[in-house]
């Protein structure tokens, strides 16, 4: 005796559809049942092809299609076949609209694109994270933008910003002392992005830090002369990279992340 065969059919790829009769079919210890998944179902041509192929087999539809008119059209040809098809989102779709008063985008695919969407964040959030601070070179020639700045110009929370726009973030701290990475000057200028920040904020930020810290203000760190060399060779760095600089002294995160997602969607 042949196994009985359900044809699972969406509109998109059938993920959702799939999972949810696996769970009912899990009730049964499995029954021994086929499932055939049947993706992409756009028309009613696709529609008749599947009502002759579970003809055949003698089965069952479990359907996931958004579009209203195709899937009361799948209902119409399945009652007139004497098929049984299991309609799994249009009840729920009818009731949320009901409780919502909103109109359904009825968009087939969406939540595989909300999910790619969420994994690409996770991703650009780790990838921030990893090369943050210069703390890993490598970073920089994977990244999709660059920051790079003296030491409190904001180069974390705006590589965090960025990143939750899905964009793959590495930041580079500038020191005198310290020759920058070799890749700084290997990646397209236009991917990089210079902080610039005028000596006195720059001067009231350090030393609002030290006192948070509970340290002397006073220290080297939030000396004004130490500041001004410090962005003098800010200066000369972002010179020989050939990068756009932004000047963030007075400016929220926010709008320095509109400033460089204007700049980077423009020349993308």
């Amino acid at each position: 005796m042949s196994k009985p065969v359900i044809y699972v059919v969406s509109d998109s790829v059938g993920e959702t559809a799939e999972l949810v009769t696996k769970a009912a079919i899990s009730q049964f210890n499995g029954s021994n049942l086929v499932l055939k998944r049947f993706p992409y179902v756009e028309d009613k041509d696709n529609i008749e092809e599947v009502i002759s192929l579970v003809k055949l087999d003698k089965g069952m539809i479990a359907f996931t299609l958004v579009k209203p008119d195709i899937r009361e059209y799948m209902k119409q040809r399945a009652a007139e076949e004497g098929l049984y098809a299991c309609d799994l989102i249009g009840p729920l779709m009818d009731q949320i609209q009901n409780l919502t008063g909103k109109t359904p985008l009825n968009e087939p695919g969406l939540v595989r694109k909300l999910d790619e969407d969420y994994f690409k964040k996770v991703e650009a959030i780790e990838f921030a994270v990893k090369y943050d601070d210069g703390r890993d070179p490598r970073g920089i020639l994977k990244a999709d933008i660059v920051l790079v700045g003296v030491s409190r110009t904001s180069k974390t929370p705006l590589s965090q910003y960025l990143a939750h726009k899905r964009l793959k973030v590495a930041n580079v701290p500038l020191v005198p002392e310290v020759d920058p990475p070799e890749e700084l000057f290997l990646v397209p200028p236009e991917k990089c992005f210079g902080l610039k920040i005028s000596p006195e904020k720059l001067n009231f930020i350090r030393r609002e830090r030290l006192i948070s810290l509970g340290l002397n203000d006073q220290a080297s760190y939030a000396n004004i002369d130490r500041i001004k060399e410090e962005i003098t060779y800010f200066n000369k760095v972002v010179e020989r990279i050939g990068c756009s600089v932004i000047d963030v002294t007075n400016k929220a995160v926010e709008e320095t992340a509109n400033v460089i997602l204007y700049h980077f969607q423009r020349k993308g």
